[in-house]
């Protein structure tokens, strides 16, 4: 289940990520770092340890801003072979516990007329979540740690214009939870025009702790002068971290926009690099 404190542990790393740009490449020590977050050296690094699993001293790499550089050196993603491997496809599960499938271009057409789309707040590693679903999977996740809430309820609402809403968290919970904590099936319920679900499958087939660009994903979908439009439907992805748009970067290695704040996306990706190399050297 999601735990109370972790939208307070975002809160503690968003403000470490205005102390670290602050430092202009200098790293902080434990002690400074601390202090700055007014938390004692012992309890900053308990939180970090249950956040990330890495030292404050190791996730600073991960939070510069010259981190996406690295990982587009290091674990830059080829969709081509992921495609080629059987690694895309309707249904096809990403890190293992999703399933998607598409609304019927009809309901898109019909902008959601005649769905009923439950809605809920919940705590996430990355601030306040907003999760919408029909009876089928969840259709919509944003953050609002950047944003305030009403700009993400406003935001994800207009998607399905002509959908009733109902605040019905308790019918997510379980998506909700098997989602972040990434276990059992979470299935996913996805509108979009058919371009914007072909970025976003490709997308799901990005591992997590890789990278890939804007460009690549164009090549991949088979429309490589398409890369604006791309950009434009990897930022028009209605389900957040699930679909992993932080994961596409600009060639030159600059981290693009994020639909929810770039502070998030540097979160993301910094939560996803620590988990990653944690596991690998365990």
């Amino acid at each position: 289940m999601t735990h109370p404190e972790d939208s307070y542990h975002y809160n503690v790393i968003r403000r470490a990520i205005d102390h670290i740009d602050a430092a202009e490449g200098e790293p902080l020590s434990l002690d400074t770092l601390a202090a700055q977050m007014g938390m004692s050296p012992a309890h900053f690094q308990r939180v970090f340890s249950r956040w990330v699993g890495v030292s404050p001293k190791r996730y600073q790499q991960f939070l510069t801003l010259g981190h996406a550089k690295t990982l587009l050196q290091d674990r830059f993603s080829t969709l081509q072979t992921s495609h080629s491997v059987g690694l895309s496809g309707q249904g096809r599960l990403h890190d293992l516990f999703l399933r998607w499938e598409a609304m019927s271009p009809g309901t898109y057409a019909a902008g959601g007329a005649g769905q009923t789309i439950n809605w809920g707040w919940f705590d996430s590693p990355f601030g306040p979540a907003l999760v919408m679903g029909t009876d089928k999977g969840i259709c919509g996740l944003g953050f609002a740690a950047e944003t305030g809430e009403d700009i993400a309820m406003s935001d994800l609402r207009s998607r399905w214009p002509n959908a009733t809403f109902c605040e019905n968290p308790t019918d997510l919970t379980t998506w909700v939870d098997q989602a972040f904590e990434q276990r059992g099936m979470t299935p996913l319920h996805l509108i979009g025009a058919p371009f914007q679900i072909k970025v976003w499958e490709a997308l799901l087939t990005i591992p997590t702790g890789h990278v890939t660009t804007y460009s690549q994903i164009a090549d991949t979908i088979g429309s490589p002068r398409a890369v604006r439009a791309v950009g434009t439907a990897v930022g028009r992805n209605p389900v957040s971290w699930l679909i992993p748009c932080h994961r596409a970067l600009r060639k030159s290695g600059a981290l693009g926009g994020y639909h929810w704040g770039l502070p998030v996306k540097r979160a993301l990706l910094a939560w996803e690099s620590a988990r990653t190399e944690d596991a690998a050297s365990a």
